[in-house]
């Protein structure tokens, strides 16, 4: 078996993101078990094979463990190790975290209760982008289940677990159930923008952020929205604010006790400039975390 660790620069829980990754409709992770360990399984981002890894965290803010257990293709592990780190948001120097708490004490009291949660990303850019696709105009629930249908099945420990297709296979597909023609037009508009690096991970965060959402914006059927969302939690940048968001924007409405962050973008944008250099993190957290809403709200 192929071992890695991974050492977290600043506070971080494998058990706030194993919650985190159980519960996200966008992915085939589930809970297992409780506590601090995490089955996933993913297309590995140079589309040459697929992984599923069981990650271990003896303490908070200690050392991650990871382990190679089943593999389809051909893998590489330190590809595998870069991906994994990306999509726990450990490339990234999360010590400067627990300031932006000491400042606002509404997203302290979050990070407190979430064990100072860093967002899970998607797998990859590519994956993001797909599931915009599926997730525009519908319920969450039916684009999970067109998601799973479309994956293939790999054991991890013991625990099957859904590994999307990759861009040549998703190509091959001229039919998808559950999906329009239109849709399907998007998800190979997305396959071959992968198969041509447009979705390519690095190059996209060294675009300006306005840039790369303009690229984003022109793939196939997608939506301001599913753009940022591709940039925030496929790409992967720390301190970059989107402002439509809806839910969290309605999120940060309901935490700070001000309803114009709703619909003043100006004021939801000079509100974000508290949380920098983690800007990105703490919308997903917010978004993520919040209470639900009152009746009144």
């Amino acid at each position: 078996m192929t071992t890695f660790t991974i050492t977290p620069r600043g506070p971080f829980s494998l058990a706030a993101a194993e919650r985190f990754y159980g519960r996200w409709e966008a992915t085939a992770g589930v809970r297992a078990r409780p506590g601090e360990l995490l089955r996933i399984a993913f297309l590995v981002d140079d589309w040459r094979g697929a992984t599923g890894l069981v990650v271990r965290q003896e303490e908070p803010d200690g050392p991650v463990e990871a382990e190679l257990c089943s593999t389809v293709g051909d893998v590489d592990p330190a590809r595998v190790e870069a991906q994994l780190t990306r999509v726990l948001s450990l490339d990234h120097d999360g010590s400067g975290y627990p300031a932006v708490a000491e400042r606002d004490p509404v997203i302290g009291e979050l990070l407190g209760s979430s064990d100072h949660q860093r967002p899970v990303l998607y797998h990859s850019p590519y994956e993001a982008a797909c599931w915009a696709i599926l997730i525009a105009r519908v319920h969450p629930v039916q684009a999970r289940r067109v998601r799973l249908m479309m994956s293939e099945t790999l054991d991890v420990d013991g625990v099957d677990l859904g590994v999307f297709p990759a861009p040549e296979t998703l190509l091959a597909r001229t039919e998808i159930e559950g999906l329009s023609d239109e849709k399907v037009a998007g998800l190979h508009a997305v396959a071959r923008a992968a198969l041509d690096g447009e979705l390519d991970r690095e190059r996209l965060l060294a675009l300006e952020h306005e840039e790369a959402l303009e690229r984003l914006r022109r793939l196939r059927g997608m939506t301001a929205l599913g753009a940022a969302r591709i940039l925030l939690r496929g790409v992967g940048p720390t301190d970059a604010v989107t402002t439509v968001e809806p839910r969290m924007r309605r999120a940060a409405a309901i935490a700070y006790r001000r309803p114009e962050l709703l619909t003043d973008d100006a004021a939801f944008v000079e509100l974000a400039e508290a949380w920098r250099p983690y800007r990105t993190w703490v919308s997903v957290l917010l978004r993520e975390r919040a209470p639900e809403p009152p009746d009144s709200v």
